[in-house]
């Protein structure tokens, strides 16, 4: 990699924590962990209680870098076609077309994915004896 593009790169990393800098004040290794996460292509596990800014961190990234957000709440009442999406009939063509789901956004922030999971499993149980 040329040295003027490895320039380039961290110029744009400094604008991009500057900019998550600038709504949340004292995340600083969650804000890095989510960019070693970008610069990586992985996935990042925030946790925390609530009101530590975890949404308008992640939020903020997605804006900085100019991607899509979206976020899933995990309820014990949330389906499969929420989070993939659904087809849906074009009466105008006569053809079904597929409304994307959250999950097709570069950046989604799952959420309370812990609590969804021992609910839902009841929930499972109870479907499936």
């Amino acid at each position: 990699m040329e040295s003027a593009t490895i320039r380039q790169e961290n110029e744009l990393l400094k604008r991009v924590s500057e900019a998550v800098h600038e709504r949340v004040v004292g995340q600083d290794d969650a804000v890095e962990g989510l960019l070693v996460g970008l610069l990586t292509g992985g996935h990042v596990l925030l946790e925390g209680l609530p009101g530590l800014a975890k949404t308008l961190m992640v939020r903020t990234l997605a804006e900085a870098i100019q991607t899509g957000f979206r976020r899933i709440q995990f309820t014990p009442d949330l389906l499969p076609t929420d989070i993939v999406g659904t087809p849906v009939f074009d009466q105008g063509t006569g053809d079904f077309r597929v409304h994307k789901g959250p999950i097709f956004s570069n950046i989604i922030l799952a959420d309370e994915i812990k609590g969804f999971i021992q609910k839902g499993s009841v929930h499972i149980g109870l479907m499936h004896p």
